[in-house]
């Protein structure tokens, strides 16, 4: 059973608004792209200012929790926010996660202890949550799809400048103000965006009665919980073969197997799973996942790069991040202007994936010795790959799916490329780990250590109080690990690549279209999902 694809009126869709203008457009895309930079910021600002903050709320064996809390709250409620927001209307959703976001923010700031910093920086992470998803799904209510391209590649754009500025951004914020100043900065930030939210964003139109999937959500949070912390305190907190980690495996596995079977059954659910069915979303969600896997993984040992390697300060290796910024601001930009105009998309994730696999092979072949000029063009070329295919797969993929259901969707993507990060930021830890004790084993053969320096707690500072051969010996030694690193993410950024091929060619629309089909294909364009894998291939 098919149904005939006829433009959706704002009251076939509650929330659709495509008749604003532009300059309303704009100020509401303003203030959405600030609370993804709100969302982003926090996600690296903290990083330079972990050494500072344990230094004054002591409690250094809990330091992780203050980034894994965050993350954590952030991806377990991402298909809340999501879901709420196709139910009751993503106006008040998105302003709801903005003040919980502020509160987060100022209770983390007047923080004593680092138990209250950890539970204030999880409530950051809850709201954090809504932001991200209701930023981009809040486009897909006052843009129409042929235009989207454009202002998603601004939302790329600005989730890529926050992530590489955060820690410059805190490194500043700590050396000339105080470490409570990088939770106290997002308050006129978010004041800002909430206004304008609350003039500019149109409200619901109408409201319906829903059933909130209480069950799945709740499932959902335990296994997606369980798995969170398995890679996040895998070989690090426990080794990888220890009860608890086993316990948190089988616990992740057990609850997500309960959430498929309790989603078949929930009237509403909070993650449908005839999503699935649909190619577009699946292959996006499954490129996002090992995109963010490899690019989370390998992106967080730059900072350690340039400060171990190459000796600069935190500030400093916030500042060699900016070519990767660069070039993932004006592709970001850029493909969503050409996209905007062309209507269609489909080369850019499979272009972006190779360049990201050929950025991460370019990064596996720095040594000491590579000069600032080589190292701003690996950067470049990887932040250029990333600039190509994030955004665009949030854009693909609501273009797949019903307007009723965009939410969700949105929420899908975000939450795989979240999960892939998490996976991927443990796994290449454990990595390193394992290569660097080899590796510094080799180099310092025949040296003794100074006394209070340990090869697990090596700074800049603590490098340049070293007698030049040992020193030599470290800068080897993670020079060589990194590489191996940055190399074995390389075939993971090439899985993605294959898996783009698979992503169908729908064109971008001016209008929006009606419910999925019967047969999950979605009804968005006429081509559809079920479109010959040819005919995208020949678009």
């Amino acid at each position: 059973m098919t149904t005939e694809a006829v433009p959706l009126t704002p009251d076939a869709a509650p929330g659709l608004r495509f008749d604003l203008g532009h300059r309303r457009v704009l100020l509401i895309i303003g203030a959405l792209m600030l609370g993804m930079l709100l969302a982003a910021l926090d996600q690296t600002i903290v990083s330079t200012a972990l050494p500072t903050i344990v230094g004054d709320l002591h409690g250094g064996s809990h330091i992780a929790w203050v980034v894994t809390s965050y993350i954590l709250a952030a991806t377990v409620s991402t298909p809340l926010w999501g879901k709420l927001g196709d139910q009751y209307g993503r106006k008040t959703f998105f302003q709801a996660s903005i003040l919980i976001f502020l509160v987060g923010s100022i209770l983390s700031g007047l923080s004593t202890t680092m138990v209250m910093l950890i539970a204030f920086r999880a409530l950051q992470g809850l709201g954090a949550g809504g932001l991200m998803v209701g930023a981009q799904a809040i486009v897909g209510d006052v843009v129409p799809p042929r235009d989207r391209g454009r202002y998603q590649g601004l939302f790329g754009a600005t989730f890529g400048v926050a992530s590489v500025i955060g820690p410059l951004l805190g490194g500043v914020l700590v050396d000339d103000l105080s470490w409570r100043w990088i939770f106290y900065v997002n308050i006129p930030i978010g004041a800002v965006a909430l206004f304008v939210i609350a003039i500019n964003v149109p409200g619901q139109l109408r409201r319906v009665h829903h059933d909130i999937d209480y069950l799945g959500i709740i499932v959902l949070s335990i296994g997606v919980t369980a798995l969170v912390l398995l890679t996040s305190l895998g070989g690090v907190t426990y080794a990888w073969s220890s009860a608890p980690i086993i316990l948190f495996g089988v616990v992740g596995v057990v609850f997500l197997i309960v959430f498929a079977l309790v989603e078949r059954r929930a009237p509403e659910p909070v993650l449908p799973l005839h999503l699935f069915r649909i190619r577009t979303f699946w292959v996006a969600s499954t490129v996002g996942f090992i995109l963010g896997f490899a690019m989370f993984g390998a992106i967080t040992f730059l900072p350690l790069w340039f400060q171990v390697v190459k000796g600069a300060d935190p500030t400093n290796s916030g500042l060699r991040l900016l070519p990767l910024m660069a070039g993932l601001l004006v592709l970001s930009i850029a493909s969503g202007q050409i996209i905007a105009r062309t209507g269609r998309y489909r080369a850019f994730p499979i272009a972006g994936t190779a360049i990201v696999a050929f950025g991460l092979f370019l990064l596996s072949r720095l040594t000491p010795t590579t000069s600032g000029a080589v190292q701003a063009f690996d950067l470049v070329v990887l932040g250029i790959g990333l600039g190509s295919v994030m955004q665009v797969l949030v854009l693909v993929t609501q273009n797949a799916v019903p307007q009723s259901e965009l939410g969700v969707a949105t929420s899908g993507a975000t939450f795989f490329r979240s999960i892939g990060g998490s996976f991927g930021a443990a796994i290449f830890g454990a990595i390193f780990s394992n290569v660097i004790v080899g590796r510094l084993h080799t180099q310092l053969k025949g040296f003794r250590l100074p006394s209070g320096v340990a090869t697990s707690t090596i700074t800049p500072a603590t490098l340049a109080r070293l007698s030049p051969p040992v020193r030599h010996g470290f800068v080897l030694a993670y020079s060589s690990s990194l590489q191996t690193v940055f190399l074995i993410a390389v075939p993971i950024g090439l899985l993605a690549f294959a898996f783009t091929w698979l992503l169908p060619y729908v064109e971008l629309r001016q209008a929006e279209r009606p419910a999925p089909t019967g047969n999950g294909a979605s009804a968005v364009a006429p081509a559809g999902d079920g479109a010959p894998a040819g005919d995208g291939a020949r678009r």
